[in-house]
């Protein structure tokens, strides 16, 4: 598609056009791919204002996860099985794959590097770097869950840190777009690593990072700093100069959600965090017009937004509608009301209770996060219920089931949450009958398709009146529409844009919708974790051909060690097919077996209904062996292994069409 150049906006300043920039190559196409590469971290001073305070826990002992780096008890060889190695008392973080060092070049004052190491390519894991001159800031630091099939025995994969450890003398700090675990939940697990440099957020979400720690007692005290909505923070390193972050807030489906705007020499840095619009059929509200247009006065460099929901046109729903249908069926149910939704939705949930209570009904909260973060609104002052407005589950049969309004865990299907503990009978207070309404009150998270579509399975055994986001307005997103983002970025009017938050077909039609509108395609980045973007004087964005590290780091709970692909192979090679494991003694002078091998088969075969299989493979393994060790002396065990897996493993596909783990453990006298 042919787009006009870009003019010069009577609304904004005359901004010169990117040149080509002939040592690394000119600004990459929104469509191109990009290099490889790697840089540095620091650290700030006190906000200029806030309220603000270090969240306080006991300190690591010596020798806890997290002083230095993990290795295993002794090296793994491809053949023998490892001993056991006792499960450590707090989780594990390794990395998945070791990458050498990149070193980038020092920057000069006119220039700036963007390298986001989570967050693109993905949904979740959010997580960027931005190394300006003065020092480096970090925007975020999120986590990814991750399917058992993918990953088994993995709890979380985080970002890859490496750049920032090598560089963690010149951090300035870590800013916090908003409270949701995709960007805080990786801080227990890195902030260490990098440092433990301080925290800016605004004060719900310090909140929820502080009440987060309390679950890793042997993490280093960190440092919370609290912005005011709307302040500015001022960073240095000792005796550096400083840079000012400002912050501008968003609305999002969480309280206290902020966009950033870090300040460089040849314009700003504006980050939008997630975000929507709040308007009216397709109108912004004042209030995001007034601070959207504040944001446009300045002169902005670079504007880096959300692109979750850039494969939907227009405006999303607003959430107002969504309050009107949800207050409209709690107004006119018979009979008890369980609504399931994201814990994180406190606006909503604040919502459903002041509702309920002006109707005289009793609200339970079901799961521990609902608990937790229901807790956390009262402390922030964000609202407060009426005595006697929150009741037990276990004082449920003293109310009439029209008075009993029900907010639990669990809209995606998570096997453990309240709704799929309910919908299969293991609640111990709580039992669906025909007369229950349920509301799913959320969308459902790429990926977990097979497991909400369990759920509703599930819950309509129960006979009850189920209502979602596809049969009713009882959900809007978080994230804004194509409409919204446009309208944005036009508001903010930079120089250069590139989208983020997201897989690539996210990014890639948030770009075209931009560029659609009459952004220049060539100012237009779509970078990959691990990307190095460059801008030079303003006016010029390359991408080098190095990458940072941007490999996945996994918490893992029970290993020790480097996490290496092939230990995720194994696991799901184990839980696939098994395992089977030979135990064969052989005479070291001979090469003779003492007597016919034993087999033990764990996920394999019923080894019962396989006798005439597993006489086959005995006799399989004897004489392997004993061909192998023929004319040997002394006789070599670990090349026999390596040979007599292989064998196996083939003869096994071939008569069962499964791969299991073959183990031999050869015994020599």
């Amino acid at each position: 598609m042919n787009t006009p150049s870009r003019g010069p906006n009577p609304q904004s300043r005359d901004r010169p056009r990117p040149t080509q920039n002939t040592r690394t190559g000119r600004a990459r196409p929104f469509n191109a791919l990009p290099g490889r590469g790697m840089g540095q971290p620091a650290r700030p001073s006190a906000p200029t204002s806030g309220r603000q305070g270090p969240s306080r826990g006991p300190r690591r002992p010596q020798g806890a996860p997290g002083n230095g780096p993990r290795r295993h008890a002794r090296p793994r060889s491809n053949n023998r099985p490892m001993r056991a190695t006792p499960p450590p008392r707090e989780p594990s973080v390794r990395d998945m794959n070791a990458v050498d060092r990149v070193v980038l070049p020092p920057l000069n004052e006119d220039t700036v590097r963007i390298m986001p190491i989570g967050g693109v390519e993905e949904v979740g894991r959010n997580m960027m770097i931005f190394e300006l001159p003065q020092g480096i800031i970090i925007s975020d630091v999120g986590f990814q869950f991750v399917s058992e099939e993918a990953t088994p025995g993995v709890d979380y994969i985080l970002p890859n840190t490496r750049y920032l450890e090598e560089n963690k003398d010149r951090i300035l700090g870590i800013f916090i777009t908003h409270g949701h675990l995709d960007h805080i939940g990786g801080i227990p697990y890195i902030i260490d690593r990098i440092g433990n440099p301080p925290i800016y957020t605004q004060y719900l979400t310090s909140l929820m990072i502080k009440r987060r720690q309390e679950e890793f007692p042997h993490i280093a005290d960190i440092d919370v700093r609290v912005i005011e909505p709307g302040g500015r923070v001022s960073v240095s390193l000792p005796g550096g100069d400083p840079v000012i972050v400002k912050t501008f807030p968003v609305t999002h489906s969480i309280p206290d959600a902020m966009g950033l705007s870090i300040q460089t020499k040849h314009g700003n840095i504006v980050i939008s965090g997630d975000l929507r619009l709040e308007h009216e059929d397709g109108i912004p509200t004042p209030k995001e017009e007034k601070h959207w247009g504040a944001l446009g006065k300045d002169k902005n460099l670079i504007f880096i937004a959300d692109s979750t929901n850039a494969e939907r046109d227009g405006f999303s729903i607003p959430e107002s509608r969504v309050y009107t249908t949800l207050e409209d069926i709690i107004k006119s149910v018979k009979g008890r009301l369980i609504i399931g939704t994201f814990s994180s939705q406190f606006e909503r949930m604040i919502h459903i209770i002041k509702v309920s209570e002006n109707l005289g009904k009793k609200i339970i909260t079901e799961g521990r996060s609902i608990k937790t973060n229901i807790e956390i609104a009262q402390r922030a002052n964000i609202f407060t219920p009426k005595p006697g407005t929150m009741i037990r589950a276990e004082d449920i049969n003293d109310y009439p089931a029209d008075r009993i309004v029900i907010i639990a865990t669990g809209s995606q299907g998570e096997d453990t949450a309240a709704l799929m503990r309910i919908a299969t009978k293991k609640h111990k207070n709580i039992a669906f009958t025909d007369r229950d309404t349920i509301i799913l009150s959320s969308s459902v998270i790429p990926g977990n398709e097979v497991r909400v579509q369990k759920l509703k399975d599930n819950l309509l055994r129960h006979n009850v009146n189920l209502i979602h986001y596809r049969s009713s307005d009882v959900h809007s997103t978080g994230h804004g529409n194509t409409g919204e983002l446009v309208w944005m970025r036009q508001q903010v009017n930079p120089a250069f844009f590139m989208p983020a938050y997201g897989f690539f077909s996210m990014l890639k039609y948030h770009a075209n919708a931009q560029i659609a509108s009459g952004f220049p395609k060539e100012n237009v980045v779509l970078p990959d974790n691990g990307t190095v973007i460059e801008i030079e004087n303003g006016t010029t964005m390359t991408v080098r051909k190095e990458k940072i590290p941007s490999n996945p780091m996994m918490v893992d709970g029970f290993a020790i060690g480097d996490m290496q692909e092939v230990v995720i192979r194994d696991r799901q090679s184990l839980a696939q097919d098994g395992m089977f494991v030979i135990i064969a003694t052989v005479n070291l002078r001979t090469g003779t077996l003492k007597k016919s091998p034993d087999i033990i088969s764990r996920g394999f075969v019923y080894l019962r209904e396989s006798q005439g299989l597993l006489s086959e493979t005995r006799l399989l393994i004897k004489k392997t062996t004993e061909d192998l060790a023929a004319g040997m002396n002394p006789v070599d065990l670990e090349y026999i292994k390596a040979n007599l897996t292989d064998t196996v493993e083939r003869y096994l596909f071939q008569k069962t069409s499964k791969r299991p783990m073959v183990i031999p453990v050869l015994i020599g006298v």
